[in-house]
């Protein structure tokens, strides 16, 4: 016999395209209703793809049909783009204007290291700028942007964001105890996530650039419902394996429905201190055909070079203390090629007027 529970069950079972969990946990089921006549299920998902839709509802009546041929009503809503930007997501940050993700598909590759010397880039062109540190599991920025020791100012329920080389920051390596390992479920990331964006008095701001955990899951798909996220910046290094790694981020963009800014190659080469001559130790240019495949670019190639690790070490960046390095023109370059896109992105954004309509099966 037909009943809620085993509709329920059934949803279970239907995996969010690009992710490992089902709809069910990532609780995009916002209603399910279900009797002799009828079954009727409103989705409300985070992403404007109509090929993602599609696949979800065939999904979702194949899987039923197995067990019924009751009517089925399904509904999909999707998130409104505001005119000002061109991706998805409800914006709970209207003062600040365009929003940058960057994630890699792994761990290791220097996605930090190339989120605050971006950061830095972009504010040494004069652009307001904010950092938040959104990798749950590593929050390195702290010790990075020089901040470790300094603890945020509360104001009632807002917070502060750290003043550092003229950029705001913020991680949740500043709300814990150093060290602390923080042992959480999808859901409590979620949720952190969520508290980061609505707790912190930003301000008015051209651009936020968030460093996301390497990966896909909770607290991308967290930012991607909560923020129209303007672009996505992937790092990754020459080596195919972690080539392979990146293609899952690229795809999570795609799936997300972020347009995607271009790829930095980290690692690429190294220039000796000594005589300045680069070698390609690790290859070089191999992020080219990836790009191509996903009508994207590649912004910039950064060369391994030991001023960048003591910087990070430090709390002084590359970008700060090397300004007139190789290392720190290339950034240069790729904070001006990112703005021009965004730039681009925020021209040919559009609201998606897509009227909700219940598919019957």
């Amino acid at each position: 016999m037909i009943n809620y529970d085993l509709i329920h069950t059934i949803l279970q079972q239907v995996i969010y395209p690009g992710f490992s969990k089902s709809i069910v946990e990532f609780d995009f089921v916002q209603d399910l209703q279900v009797s002799e006549d009828e079954i009727s299920l409103i989705l409300s998902i985070p992403s404007t793809s109509v090929d993602l839709e599609k696949q979800l509802k065939e999904e979702i009546a194949a899987r039923i049909r197995t067990k019924t041929d009751t009517t089925l009503k399904i509904t999909v809503i999707k998130p409104q783009v505001p005119k000002e930007t061109s991706s998805n997501g409800r914006n709970v940050l209207p003062k600040i204007q365009n929003f940058v993700m960057v994630s890699s598909g792994k761990g290791g590759v220097g996605k930090s290291t190339t989120t605050v010397n971006l950061a830095i880039a972009l504010a040494q062109q004069g652009k307001r700028v904010g950092l938040l540190d959104a990798d749950i599991y590593g929050p390195n920025i702290p010790r990075m942007m020089g901040i470790a020791d300094i603890q945020p100012v509360f104001l009632g329920k807002t917070i502060k964001p750290i003043p550092a080389h003229n950029i705001k920051v913020m991680s949740i390596g500043s709300l814990v105890e150093r060290g602390a390992s923080l042992i959480w479920k999808g859901a409590m990331v979620t949720q952190a996530i969520e508290q980061m964006l609505e707790d912190i008095d930003w301000g008015e701001l051209d651009v936020l650039l968030f460093d996301m955990p390497p990966g896909t899951g909770d607290a991308q798909l967290a930012l991607a419902q909560n923020l129209p996220v303007t672009a996505g910046v992937c790092v990754t290094t020459p080596q195919k394996v972690a080539l392979d790694d990146t293609i899952r981020s690229m795809d999570m963009f795609k799936n997300l429905h972020i347009p995607i800014a271009g790829i930095v190659e980290n690692m690429s080469g190294f220039i000796c201190p000594s005589t300045g001559e680069e070698f390609d130790i690790f290859g070089k240019g191999t992020t080219q055909p990836l790009a191509d495949a996903y009508k994207t670019t590649v912004l910039g190639e950064i060369p391994i070079e030991p001023a960048i690790r003591e910087g990070g070490d430090m709390g002084q960046p590359i970008m700060v203390v090397a300004p007139e390095c190789e290392t720190s023109k290339r950034y240069q370059k790729i904070a001006t090629e990112l703005w021009q896109y965004l730039l681009k992105v925020n021209e040919e954004g559009g609201v998606n007027n897509e009227s909700i309509q219940p598919t019957i099966f």
